[in-house]
């Protein structure tokens, strides 16, 4: 499944280049994530309200194109790999045509208390999440 949102930027997320900075697309990519859960079915409050959350482990960046102000972008996620505690998402922000960002990010499945990675429960274990049921 892949999952697509859109934003606009905003002026005050811009550098003095009039290009949205470079830390500003971790934040795209975030609300991004977070649409994807929202889309593949898995409630993050009430993972967290019982005692889980999903942490971010690494996050590959590469930037293709500069954004500017008032841009319509268009964000992609997809999972590319999951594991029983780990899996990886495949993001793309574009602005039209335009290839701006490519991103993979490593997440894991956690004790919110422990910040320990534990084993998804399969109440959590949404097959949205798995690229095998994507196909």
């Amino acid at each position: 499944m892949v999952t697509e949102c859109s934003l606009r930027v905003r002026t005050y997320e811009c550098d003095s280049y009039g290009h949205v900075n470079n830390a500003n697309y971790l934040n795209y990519l975030e609300f991004a994530r977070y649409e994807l859960l929202r889309d593949v079915g898995f409630d993050y409050h009430k993972a967290v309200d019982a005692g889980y959350g999903l942490f971010i482990a690494r996050i590959e960046i590469d930037y293709k194109r500069p954004a500017l102000t008032d841009d319509l972008l268009t964000i992609k996620s997809w999972p590319i790999k999951k594991g029983a505690v780990m899996g990886t998402l495949a993001q793309e922000i574009r602005c039209g045509d335009n290839l701006l960002v490519e991103a993979k990010v490593t997440w894991a499945f956690v004790d919110a208390k422990t910040g320990m990675p534990v084993r998804i429960p399969k109440e959590w274990d949404v097959p949205g999440m798995n690229p095998e049921t994507n196909n």
